[in-house]
C-alpha cells in the first residue's frame, strides 16, 4: 500500500518549487519446502529411482515487513535545478525454519530476525548552459538491505557523480565520472557464484569503485530522409578495489587483501551499434567488447591464472512491420560464433552464448 502527495508553486523571480512526499508499506514471504529425488535415464527413458524425504533440502518460511517514507524537494531557477531528498526505511526480516525432520511443521520452528532502520539522504543538481550543453552531478547515500541473520549489516555507500550532456551538430552524448565509496559491501551465498546455495548474505568489507562512462549518438542520414542511420557508441571504465583484508569461504572471494580487485567486473567495456530504420523494416548490427576480468579477488593483474580473457561478440537483429500492429522479428546471436568463457562458477567454466538464431512475432495493441 502506498501513497504520494505533491505540491508545487512559483516563488519570487519566477523560481519553481516542488515538494513531494510519499510512504509505502510492503509485506512479502517465501515458503521453501524442497527435497531431492533421484532419477536414471535408460535407453532414452527417465525413471524415478529414489524419493527424497519431504523438506529435507529446505523447510522454512522467510518474510519481510518494510515501511518506506520519503521527501523530495525540487528547486528550479533559470538554468539551475536542485533536487535534495531523503528516504527512511524500516525493515523487519524473519526466517522460521522447521528443519529436515519436521515435514508437517507440527513442532516449534527455529526463528531468527534482523531489523534495520536507516535514513538515506541525497542531493542532485543540473545546470544548462544552453539547449545543447548541460552539467549535472550528485551525492547520494546508497543502501541495500541485509538478510535475516541477526547482526548482519546493510550494504552502505556514498556515491558521487559528475557529468555533462551535450548535443553539438547532431552529435549527442554523455560523459560521466563516478566514485562509489562502499563502507560495507554485501555478498550472497549462491550456488551460481560457487557457494553452498543457502542464499544467505554476508558482509564483504570496504570497496572503492571509480570510473567513467561515455555515450555518443549520431544519425548518418540527412534530416528528412526516408531512412535513419543511427550509430551509437558506449564505453565504460570501472575500477573496483577492496580496501580491507578479510577471509571468505565463498569461491569468488577467497582470501581478500586490500588492493584486490572485486571479481567479475571488467575494467574495460565497449559497445558499438549501427542501425538502419525504415517505416517498414529495421536492421541493427551490434558489437560488444568485454575486457578480461578476475574470477577471484586478486591484485595479480590480468596475468593472474584465475582471469578470464576478453571477448568480442557481434549480434544482428531485424524487424519487418507487416502492419502498424504486427511485426516479424529475427535475431542472430554471436554471428561469428565466438567461443569464450563467461564465468568459472558454478562447477567450472561456463561458456558464453554460442551462435544462435531466434525468430518471433511482435504484437502491439
Amino acid at each position: 500500500m502506498q501513497t504520494k502527495l505533491d505540491y508545487h508553486w512559483y516563488g519570487a523571480n519566477g523560481a519553481f518549487h516542488d515538494i513531494e512526499v510519499g510512504a509505502r508499506f510492503h509485506y512479502d514471504d517465501e515458503d521453501r519446502f524442497q527435497w531431492e529425488d533421484g532419477y536414471s535415464i535408460t535407453n532414452g527413458y527417465m525413471a524415478l529411482t529414489s524419493e527424497g524425504p519431504r523438506g529435507a533440502q529446505d523447510n522454512r518460511i522467510s518474510s519481510a515487513n518494510a515501511l518506506a517514507a520519503y521527501a523530495l524537494y525540487k528547486y528550479k531557477f533559470n538554468n539551475l535545478t536542485l533536487t535534495p531528498g531523503v528516504r527512511y526505511e524500516s525493515i523487519r526480516l524473519m526466517r522460521e525454519d522447521w528443519g529436515q525432520k519436521d515435514a508437517d511443521r507440527s513442532g516449534e520452528a527455529s526463528v531468527r530476525e534482523n531489523h534495520i532502520n536507516v535514513f538515506i539522504p541525497g542531493v542532485g543538481f543540473n545546470y544548462s548552459f544552453s539547449n545543447s550543453a548541460s552539467v549535472f552531478g550528485g551525492v547520494h547515500k546508497g543502501f541495500s538491505p541485509p538478510g535475516n541473520a541477526p547482526g548482519e549489516e546493510a550494504e552502505r555507500s556514498i556515491n558521487y557523480e559528475l557529468g555533462s550532456r551535450f548535443n553539438l551538430g547532431g552529435l549527442s552524448g554523455e560523459l560521466i565520472g563516478f566514485f562509489n565509496d562502499y563502507s560495507n559491501l554485501l555478498g550472497s551465498d549462491l550456488a551460481a557464484s560457487g557457494g553452498t546455495g543457502s542464499l544467505d548474505q554476508f558482509n564483504a568489507g570496504e570497496v572503492h569503485v571509480s570510473g567513467l562512462e561515455l555515450l555518443l549518438n549520431y544519425d548518418l542520414a540527412k534530416p528528412g530522409s526516408a531512412v535513419k542511420l543511427p550509430v551509437s557508441a558506449a564505453y565504460t571504465l570501472t575500477n573496483a578495489i577492496f580496501q580491507n583484508d578479510f577471509g571468505s569461504t565463498q569461491g569468488i572471494w577467497g582470501t581478500v587483501s586490500a588492493g584486490d580487485r572485486v571479481p567479475y567486473i571488467a575494467q574495460q567495456q565497449f559497445n558499438l551499434t549501427a542501425s538502419l530504420i525504415h517505416s517498414k523494416y529495421e536492421l541493427s548490427l551490434n558489437g560488444r567488447y568485454n575486457g578480461a576480468f578476475n574470477t577471484q579477488a586478486s591484485n595479480g593483474g590480468l596475468d593472474d591464472p584465475m582471469t578470464l580473457d576478453s571477448n568480442v561478440v557481434v549480434d544482428l537483429a531485424g524487424k519487418y512491420h507487416l502492419t502498424s500492429q504486427i511485426s516479424l522479428t529475427a535475431q542472430v546471436i554471436n554471428v561469428l560464433d565466438e567461443v569464450y568463457a563467461a564465468a568459472r562458477v558454478p562447477a567450472g567454466f561456463r561458456p558464453g552464448h554460442p551462435f544462435g538464431i531466434y525468430g518471433g512475432v511482435a504484437f502491439r495493441l
